[in-house]
């Protein structure tokens, strides 16, 4: 998602709140695999939490390329 434009990022959010919930969802996906990433030992329960918050970022990361996808379609067929 990196790859989008500020301006276009911010239209996406602003116009489609599926986008924007999962965008956020995403983003929370990420903050707490970075936190479990940052500890040096995990717990059982803690590399599957973290492995399990990694698939649902996956999973989140395709639906908004797929959103993304349909509005540049959009955007360039008018």
């Amino acid at each position: 998602m990196n790859a989008l434009g500020g301006d276009f990022l911010s239209r996406l959010l602003e116009k489609d709140a599926e986008f924007k919930g999962i965008y956020e969802a995403h983003r929370s996906y990420e903050k707490k695999v970075a936190k479990l990433g940052k500890r040096p030992h995990l717990t059982m329960e803690e590399e599957l939490e973290k492995k399990k918050l990694q698939k649902l970022k996956l999973t989140h990361k395709d639906k908004m390329e797929e959103i993304v996808s349909k509005h540049r379609r959009l955007e360039v067929g008018g």
